[in-house]
């Protein structure tokens, strides 16, 4: 069931993404603060890498998705919900 879940949020946020045309890749840091801006968020979470882990992260804030990377965790905010994915596909 969690991962019909986390497969529905990633499809709803590509459809997002698909709609507006729109995707922001953010530092870190930056995403960090956009979180701290967004009224229960809703992340989307994923690890990835060929040689060594990355953490990835995506959320949607004003109709904007918002996308890091990172190689170390990015502290959530609490009352975050987290989807985990198997994967996040970000268009090149």
């Amino acid at each position: 069931m969690a991962a019909d879940a986390a497969a529905a949020a990633g499809a709803a946020i590509a459809q997002a993404i698909k709609a507006s045309g729109v995707l922001v890749r953010v530092d870190p840091g930056e995403f960090s603060k956009i979180l701290n801006r967004v009224k229960d968020p809703l992340v989307v979470t994923a690890k990835g890498g060929v040689f060594s882990t990355n953490y990835q992260y995506l959320v949607s804030y004003k109709g904007l998705a918002f996308f890091t990377k990172s190689a170390t965790p990015v502290e959530l905010p609490s009352g975050c919900e987290v989807v985990g994915a198997r994967s996040i596909f970000i268009p090149g």
